[in-house]
């Protein structure tokens, strides 16, 4: 019990969030370096000949330089077993990047030093302040003319309603650029712009250390010096429990593109980042340190290796332990089955697993069998609380080009659906039917485009449409029999619940106030 004890506590899984360009996938490159489980550390743009990001794998992502679907990737590094919940940061992210950080313990909040809180930033802030996981961000770009510190710290507590911590505070920004006093440690940590993976690490007393006065500039130094004076009378006083309760952010600044300040970060976060976390079942809290093992899928990919078209079922290991070949229950489909070979990730490379505890993403080959949100247990048939759902914003008409593909064309759909691509909608009361396409961001049409061509063989046309809303009915049988004859744009989705789709608010409380007796719900889950 004790190994089983040590091996979930080592795990440490986490979301790195940010908005487009902030540089989250060059900070997961650099992790992965430390860690070793890459030997030089890629950029995303650059000259044909830079080295790919590691955790961008889709073709897609590699013609482009962002990362469109969410990546999981595990390396090790002191004693941890770290597992990165990769997402993408893109203008036009998709659910798939709400969902997978419900797998996550806790998250890192990656800001431009220059732009500070951007929105997708925020989008996804949200998704985690809901959760209250723990919550540490990360300031990059300080190798660059940036915006004030005490001015960014400001702009998080106005915008995303968090206090922050500094855990170290930047010396000058951009040409003068000294480096960071870490508050925590005492020493400074000196950049060397000619050479930034050399960092010269100097051990002091405090802000006025004498050491200081031979580093730095007077004048930068003196503006330090009142800045730390400042953030120790006026600043947040350090709280590890406002830290685990996601209502205090610790703040680190650095240069993720020169590798500065990354492992000082790494560091500490392994120090403060939580343990892997139990999870609300409907028979009663699931804590991971137990022999029970239990899991849940939190995203489908198909089509990883084109040449084999296969189908991987993410899973995040809630409690226990994985053995090769175990047997484990499907509560949904009430049938016990045989966990042949998962794997675990470096974005595209993959590798068997023998054994995986709590805390741990496994892949599972998926021959249709799983759905986002299904339970697996070693015993027992409870299942865990529904995966959150978020009403599309953006819809366009979808159909196949050429009718001799219409089935490629179908199951491409399904598929893609089924992993969380696209919402898939059938029009209601209209002749001819015909099936309407949801996303929460417009790149997901480009997307879906690609890979239907790409995978699928089926060229499609895309009919946007004027809708901006989803909302799924419920209510007053009477009531709703006549909002189904009446109501303009109803659609039933893939589970044959009734979907009203709405141009914009106006259209939609108009309904509400019509239909008193009914409920729009901004999800599927009307039960």
């Amino acid at each position: 019990m004790s190994t089983l004890h040590e091996e979930i506590t080592s795990r440490k899984t986490f979301a790195i969030i940010s908005h487009p360009d902030a540089g989250k996938t060059t900070l997961t490159e650099k992790l992965l370096y430390f860690g070793g489980a890459i030997r030089e550390a890629g950029t995303v743009k650059g000259k044909k000949n830079t080295k790919q990001a590691t955790s961008d794998w889709m073709e897609i992502e590699r013609q482009r330089g962002i990362s469109v679907t969410s990546s999981v990737l595990e390396f090790h590094y002191n004693g941890h077993h770290i597992n990165i919940l990769d997402t993408p940061g893109h203008e036009d992210f998709s659910e798939d990047t709400y969902r997978t950080l419900t797998a996550a313990d806790s998250a890192t909040m990656l800001i431009d030093a220059a732009k500070g809180v951007e929105d997708q930033t925020e989008k996804l802030f949200k998704v985690c302040s809901m959760r209250g996981i723990p919550i540490f961000t990360f300031i990059n770009k300080m190798d660059r003319e940036v915006r004030d510190p005490f001015e960014l710290m400001e702009e998080m507590e106005d915008v995303l309603g968090i206090r922050s911590y500094p855990m170290n505070w930047p010396i000058g920004m951009g040409q003068n650029f000294y480096g960071i006093y870490d508050r925590h440690s005492k020493k400074v940590e000196l950049f060397n712009p000619d050479n930034p993976s050399d960092v010269e690490v100097k051990e002091v007393s405090g802000p006025q250390d004498p050491v200081l006065d031979e580093l730095v500039d007077p004048s930068f130094l003196s503006q330090f010096r009142e800045e730390m004076e400042l953030l120790d009378v006026a600043g947040d006083p350090y709280d590890e429990d406002k830290i685990f309760r996601g209502e205090l952010t610790p703040v680190f600044f650095g240069s993720a593109i020169s590798n500065f300040g990354v492992q000082n970060f790494l560091e500490h976060f392994l120090y403060f980042a939580p343990s892997p976390v139990g999870r609300q079942s409907d028979q009663g809290f699931v804590e991971p340190v137990q022999d029970l093992f239990s899991g849940f899928i939190f995203k489908i990919q198909a089509n990883m290796n084109p040449k084999h078209r296969d189908r991987i079922a993410f899973m995040r290991i809630t409690s226990g332990k994985y053995t090769q070949g175990m047997t484990v229950n499907h509560p949904r489909l009430n049938k016990s089955m045989r966990l042949a070979q998962p794997t675990q990730f470096l974005a595209r490379d993959r590798s068997i697993v023998e054994e995986a505890y709590a805390g741990d993403i496994i892949g599972l080959f998926d021959p249709g069998t799983f759905r986002i949100g299904d339970t697996l247990a070693g015993k027992g048939n409870f299942q865990f609380a529904e995966m959150p759902h978020f009403s599309p914003e953006q819809f366009a008409a979808i159909s196949v080009k050429d009718a001799m593909k219409h089935k490629s064309f179908e199951k491409g759909t399904q598929q893609l659906t089924e992993e969380g691509l696209i919402q898939l909608f059938q029009t209601y009361n209209r002749y001819p039917e015909q099936q309407i396409i949801g996303v929460v961001g417009g790149l997901q049409f480009e997307v879906l485009e690609h890979r239907l061509k790409n995978e699928y063989n089926s060229d499609i046309r895309l009919e946007h449409l004027p809708l901006s809303i989803a909302r799924w009915v419920s209510g007053d049988e009477k009531e709703l029999e006549t909002f189904r004859n009446k109501q303009r744009n109803l659609a039933v989705d893939r589970d044959n619940k009734l979907v009203a789709l709405f141009e914009n608010e106006f259209q939609m409380n108009m309904a509400k106030d019509k239909y008193p007796n009914l409920v729009f719900h901004e999800n599927s889950f009307t039960d």
